[in-house]
């Protein structure tokens, strides 16, 4: 007998994986292999098989985990942020908090392509979507962008491809945020345009560039009116952007009203933590004429087979996959989980209160700025909304300082120049520590305030004149927290995420995003830090990123991490940057040609194009591997010009190629490197490192493999991980301006980093093995029960998957005139989202059940195709018309069951085909028109004027 007792709770990774131990010892029966150890010797080729520990050691419970994030947060310190600079202390509402931020309906949720079920956050998007549209004064705006300095590199690439102009230089304000225009160098220098930057008014030659950006208000917090400029664009063929704080724009002139034809920045002021940097929803809003090459997603209204309003993603298929190469956006993602609190953020407060809101922050700027002149110090800025910059000269140390002791962080602008920010949360208790600060002199400060009146300092001719969300009735109808929670409950209700079923989205990795990874992101000490406080204010995020960069670096086998990319496209591309810089480091400048499988995704080839180089295809062979014969060709025909090759493993088909280990040495001895899409790390993970069998890069999908979760389409984050050679080429720091920036934040989407942790930190060495083992297992075993239903296209050299497999349902279309969204739809009548679609096959489903799913899920999924199955064979043998039947008619809803019914078909077999009624879950629609949606472009909330047609 042991002294101490023994744990009395499973394991951490016990509870993440699905299956018990009898379901998985049923499983490996089925694939007729006796141990997990026998079924991955199967599937992962032996040359790079690698089951050693990483050193991560054994897994904690989720107290422990807590526990030891509890001690990394308090090597933070809370201050009172008035640094500015693109980021704001807020006030995110309890309400949405708890019923949205905290909440599985929301953050689970996956990107919603199948819009018949993601109805509640295609609502929540268009009311994002108007919000933007209003503030900006233009006609269309998307779904969400990045972060602000991304936004602003997305408009300089839309103003490129749309401007008359053919000079290849951009205009940026130099009173742009440093971050900005670091991102804005980095997105131009390889595609060849040059940056300008300068004082519009003064160094602006419209007829040299293409276009200009132009900050509203500026970095150092003044107010200008860019009309004139504007017009000189406009006579020389160029585009107009602009970046703005939308708080501002409560007040300002909205900037389409100025003449500008593209509007960008960040929403984060509404509601969104500032979180050490994010994440938070970027935004672009566009003229309508630019609509169809505007970046990002775009949610739009279109109607149901029943012919009522239904909302889904227009233009759906984004350009990267439309024109891959020659894309000049890799963009695929968006923030929609941020959107989503900004947009209910702009319903609770609505016009009336961000009017508050805004006057509120402008007024204590102007108290802050009229008491310092009256002190005698120089205020820079004499138009402004809440920020001014100071004139400190020799004394702004001092000040600094004493700001500090006080417990406030300012901006040192350089120079002796100081930037102050106020925003909802200023109170009167700061200001007043403020004029302490710049005179300590008691006597003169009590008499300050009765030398002060209230007044303006915005220009009366920019002044917004027109009504703000006047006409839609969703941001007037929430006051009361019961009607705010009762709208946000009707919305999840219609949507299905992972708290209600599985997801087995191929590539995507749905799975468990564990309440206690959770828990930190909303703790001040990880969400109320701004991304340029000082250092010695942030040494728990110090802690933070160095154990997640030394773990990432064990499972992978790489030598260093960047963390500043947040997405994966963005990491691939800041991947393919450091593998250009090196080449060019070399002097191998003419090395420009990246290699890409024709089975890649979309935006493998718009980052490479992005990143300067040009794209060659290389063939896969009949088995889905990268053709290594035509890979051959493919280097002697580009000799001494190949830069790298971007290849997914296991392969986007699902398997583990066996000759990936000779690939990369192909490669190699051909002077290029190895880009490895990390998408699929989930079936790696303590079984084979990347950087151990060739690859020389790779971006971490963290809400993918490391249960970031998906947020309904973001956040996510794609950290990138190098060999050593490549390390001096990462992502340096934007705000000081240095190369190869790719976000605004040094370290990307940072507050959502402790989710990573903690799962890492539970797992452990083993459990991260095992979670890899089950992700394999689950995927072979949909594969077997549904192969003897539908093909299964591509198998390893001894018949097995990797963690997904892809099943072919074109011959269905052969047979019985089925399409893939058909059965996409019918499982919808069985509670599922359906797989991937048409992905990387056409009429193809990618499916990937994650380890998360146990066994009685995985059958009741494989029950549901089969039963979709066997309805096939009934149109196949002539029992019903495929018009006539539920597959054409699904999604089946409760008005389906409640009306009128006519069909060839019964009402139960259309709406509960699994026999479940008591946990049916209802879609609100039926099967949506996307293609009526694109012709008839409706892309925000309808106007109050079509509720009173509606009435009559």
């Amino acid at each position: 007998m042991t002294l101490w007792p023994s744990p009395d709770t499973e394991s951490f990774a016990s509870r993440h994986n699905g299956p018990r131990e009898g379901e998985i010892a049923a499983m490996l029966e089925a694939l007729g292999v006796g141990s997990l150890e026998e079924l991955i010797a199967e599937t992962v080729p032996a040359a790079i098989l690698d089951r050693k520990d990483s050193g991560i050691g054994p897994g904690l419970s989720e107290t422990e985990a807590l526990a030891r994030l509890r001690e990394m947060a308090r090597g933070n310190v809370v201050m009172r942020s008035m640094i500015g600079q693109g980021y704001h202390d807020t006030i995110l509402p309890p309400v949405i908090q708890r019923n949205i931020l905290e909440n599985p309906a929301w953050y689970t949720a996956y990107t919603p392509y199948q819009p018949e079920i993601s109805q509640g956050r295609l609502e929540a998007l268009l009311n994002f979507q108007t919000l933007v549209r209003d503030l900006t004064g233009m006609d269309i705006a998307n779904a969400s962008l990045l972060d602000e300095a991304t936004a602003c590199a997305e408009a300089m690439a839309l103003a490129q491809r749309v401007a008359k102009s053919k000079a290849t230089a951009f205009f940026v304000d130099e009173d742009t945020h440093p971050q900005t225009l670091a991102v804005l160098r980095t997105r131009a220098e390889p595609l060849g345009w040059e940056i300008v930057t300068g004082d519009p008014a003064r160094d602006l030659d419209a007829s040299a560039v293409f276009g200009a950006l132009f900050s509203y208000p500026g970095s150092s917090g003044a107010v200008r009116d860019f009309r004139a400029e504007i017009g000189k664009l406009h006579a020389a063929g160029a585009i107009a952007a602009m970046t703005c704080d939308p708080l501002a724009l409560v007040l300002l002139e909205a900037p389409g009203a100025l003449g500008a034809d593209i509007a960008v920045g960040s929403m984060q002021r509404f509601g969104v933590p500032m979180g050490f940097g994010g994440p938070h929803a970027g935004y672009m809003a566009t003229k309508d004429a630019h609509k169809r090459h505007m970046p990002g997603r775009i949610v739009g209204v279109s109607r149901d087979s029943r012919g009522r309003a239904a909302y889904r993603l227009a233009l759906q298929t984004r350009e990267q996959h439309i024109r891959r190469e020659k894309a000049t956006s890799n963009i695929c993602t968006a923030q929609v989980l941020l959107a989503v609190i900004a947009s209910m953020y702009a319903v609770w407060h609505g016009p009336e209160g961000l009017r508050a809101i805004a006057r509120r922050a402008h007024r204590y700027a102007t108290i802050l700025a009229d008491g310092l002149r009256a002190l005698g110090v120089k205020v820079e800025t004499a138009a402004f909304f809440d920020t001014i910059t100071v004139a400190a000269a020799e004394s702004a140390p001092i000040v600094l300082e004493r700001a500090r002791a006080a417990g406030i962080n300012l901006r040192d602008a350089g120079g002796g120049r100081i930037g102050i920010a106020c925003d909802e949360t200023t109170t009167q208790a700061e200001i007043r520590a403020l004029w302490r600060c710049f005179c300590p002199d008691e006597a003169r400060l009590a008499a300050l305030e009765d030398r002060l009146a209230a007044r303006e300092a915005l220009p009366e001719g920019l002044l917004r004149r027109d009504a703000l969300l006047e006409m839609y009735p969703v941001f007037h109808a929430h006051r009361s927290e019961t009607d705010l929670l009762r709208y946000m409950r009707r919305l999840s209700d219609c949507d299905l995420a992972l708290d209600r079923t599985m997801i087995p989205l191929g590539s995507c990795t749905m799975k468990l995003n564990a309440t206690a990874e959770m828990i930190p992101i909303t703790w001040p000490e990880f969400a109320a830090i701004h991304p340029f406080a000082p250092a010695d204010q942030t040494r728990g995020y110090a802690e933070l990123f160095a154990w997640l960069e030394r773990a990432l670096c064990a499972v992978s086998g790489y030598d260093a991490v960047s963390l500043q990319p947040n997405s994966g496209a963005q990491g691939e591309y800041a991947g393919l940057l450091a593998i250009r810089a090196w080449h060019r480091a070399r002097g191998d400048v003419e090395r420009d040609v990246c290699l890409i499988p024709a089975s890649a995704h979309g935006t493998n080839p718009a980052s490479a194009q992005m990143a300067g180089m040009r794209v060659v295809v290389v063939g896969c062979d009949a088995e889905g591997n990268v053709d290594l014969g035509d890979l051959d060709a493919k280097l002697a025909q580009h000799e001494g010009r190949v830069a790298a090759i971007m290849v997914t493993y296991p392969s986007t088909h699902g398997v583990f190629e066996e000759g990936i280990a000779e690939l990369c040495r192909k490669v190699h001895d051909a002077g290029g490197q190895v880009y490895l899409d990390g998408a699929n790390m989930n079936a790696q993970v303590g079984l084979a490192r990347p950087g151990h069998y060739g690859a020389d890069v790779s971006h971490f999908n963290l809400h993918k493999t490391f249960c970031i979760p998906h947020g309904g389409g973001g956040p996510g984050m794609g950290p990138i991980g190098v060999k050593a050679h490549l390390a001096p080429y990462l992502p340096g720091r934007p705000e000081r301006g240095d190369a190869h920036a790719v976000s605004a934040a040094p370290f990307g989407s940072a507050s959502i980093l402790p989710i990573s942790v903690a799962y890492i930190m539970m797992m452990g060495d083993a459990g991260l093995r095992r979670a890899t083992e089950v992700a394999i297992l689950n995927a072979n075993y949909v594969a077997h029960r549904l192969g003897g239903h539908y093909p299964v296209l591509y198998r390893g050299a001894k018949g097995r998957t990797a963690h997904e497999c892809i099943v072919d349902l074109r011959p269905l279309k052969e047979s019985a005139g089925v399409t893939v969204d058909d059965v996409a739809k019918r499982l919808i009548d069985h509670g599922f989202h359906a797989p991937t679609v048409s992905f990387p096959v056409a009429g193809t489903f990618m499916i990937e059940p994650t380890e998360s799913e146990n066994k009685a899920e995985l059958d009741r999924f494989c029950d549901a195709m089969i039963a979709i199955r066997h309805e096939v064979a009934a149109v196949e043998v002539g029992e019903i018309g495929i018009e006539a039947s539920p597959l054409r008619h699904a999604p089946h809803t409760a008005a389906d069951l409640a009306g009128e019914w006519d069909r060839a078909y019964g009402r139960a077999a259309g709406c509960f085909p699994a026999g479940e009624t008591a946990a049916k879950y209802w879609p609100p629609v039926n099967r949506i028109d996307n293609a009526w949606g694109d012709r008839n472009l409706v892309c925000a909330c309808p106007e109050v004027s079509s509720y009173a047609e509606a009435a009559e």
